[in-house]
């Protein structure tokens, strides 16, 4: 499997480079105030594609940051929860293992 991500990334980075070189030629962007950038075609492209994917990597990357902040808080309430409900039963030592309680019913699955 690791020799499959390898070779895709490897066919990816040639494409790449063939796309370069036949696209490497100068495009004039007019900017505010009169002025003019002159630039290449691949890069303009890579600063549009950065442009664009940098801010939503970092939304993500925040998304994910409050998702587990989020779970850690949970359970740690969950863990004390449980920390309070287990030193509330008392412990008995003699007499039969009491049988778990009925569970919820499930509701019925969509047909």
């Amino acid at each position: 499997m690791q020799f499959l991500k390898i070779l895709f990334w490897c066919l990816l980075a040639f494409i790449a480079a063939v796309f370069t070189f036949g696209n490497w030629t100068t495009v004039s962007v007019q900017l505010f105030g009169g002025l003019v950038m002159e630039i290449n075609l691949p890069l303009l492209l890579l600063l549009a594609f950065l442009l664009g994917f940098i801010p939503t990597l970092i939304y993500q990357h925040v998304v994910r940051w409050r998702l587990r902040q989020r779970l850690s808080a949970a359970e740690r309430a969950l863990a004390s929860t449980r920390a309070i409900s287990e030193a509330a039963l008392p412990v008995s030592t003699s007499g039969p293992a009491q049988a778990a309680p009925p569970s919820a019913p499930t509701a019925p699955e969509a047909i």
